[in-house]
């Protein structure tokens, strides 16, 4: 099995999920396209896309060019070649917006551990049909996805009090996750030296935010991992049987 990972900055890799593939030896190639590496222009040797999140927002294709093609590309594996994708946070807005959805400023940004409540859609979800009816899971964003009910072939899986959109499916392959339960123990404090996440942070949460936002993480950290195995388990079910 060969998978693909498109990475925006080099400590938002998949994480806790990294870890389950490479006990598995899954071969995984790395792109990490903030430091100028390309995508491939051949997808189809690949089994599975992930797409990871990022400091940047969708429409910053000025400041980020390779925004572009990094559209393009997913474009082609999820809707030409029909092939299963996984994004989180930055990479389900760029999913949303491939499928024809807009993203747009949250009326409130989402920074902590917080709910997140899954629809009636879930019961027959491959991925999702054995999770809670809620979850908590770590938030950190102020943009999401909109207009996805324009595409027939877009099913939302899971909201919040703020984000309509927490999860969602194009078709039965491609799924776009807001939020982030492939985090590790090490996750908060390497994310809070990103400058645009800390500023996020303190803004929303107050000056040593960090430090709160550390424990209530690691506090749900077993759950969040055993999440992570189930998304993983029922992800990789869903390669081999594509």
């Amino acid at each position: 099995m060969e998978i693909i990972i498109l990475q925006h900055i080099k400590i938002e890799d998949p994480g806790y999920i990294k870890d389950l593939m490479l006990a598995d030896n899954v071969k995984l190639t790395t792109i990490q396209l903030d430091e100028g590496e390309k995508i491939p222009d051949d997808l189809t040797k690949f089994d599975a896309m992930f797409c990871m999140g990022g400091p940047m927002d969708t429409w910053m294709e000025k400041d980020y060019p390779w925004l572009i093609e990094e559209k393009n590309k997913i474009k082609k594996f999820v809707i030409d070649l029909k092939k299963p994708y996984l994004g989180f946070c930055l990479g389900c807005q760029l999913l949303g917006e491939v499928v024809g959805g807009k993203v747009i400023k949250s009326k409130k940004s989402e920074i902590g551990i917080m709910d997140i409540n899954f629809l009636e859609s879930k019961k027959n979800d491959e991925l999702f049909s054995s999770f809670p009816q809620k979850i908590k899971s770590l938030q950190w964003h102020s943009y999401e996805v909109d207009e996805l009910e324009k595409n027939n072939d877009v099913t939302i899986l899971a909201s919040s009090p703020i984000t309509k959109c927490q999860i969602f499916k194009y078709q039965d392959h491609a799924y776009g996750i807001q939020f982030h339960i492939e985090i590790k123990d090490t996750t908060v404090n390497e994310w809070g030296c990103v400058t645009e996440y800390k500023t996020a942070l303190e803004q929303q949460l107050g000056k040593g935010a960090l430090e709160k936002f550390d424990k209530a993480a690691k506090d749900n950290m077993t759950n969040m991992n055993n999440y992570s195995k189930i998304l993983y388990s029922k992800f990789k079910n869903k390669i081999i049987n594509h």
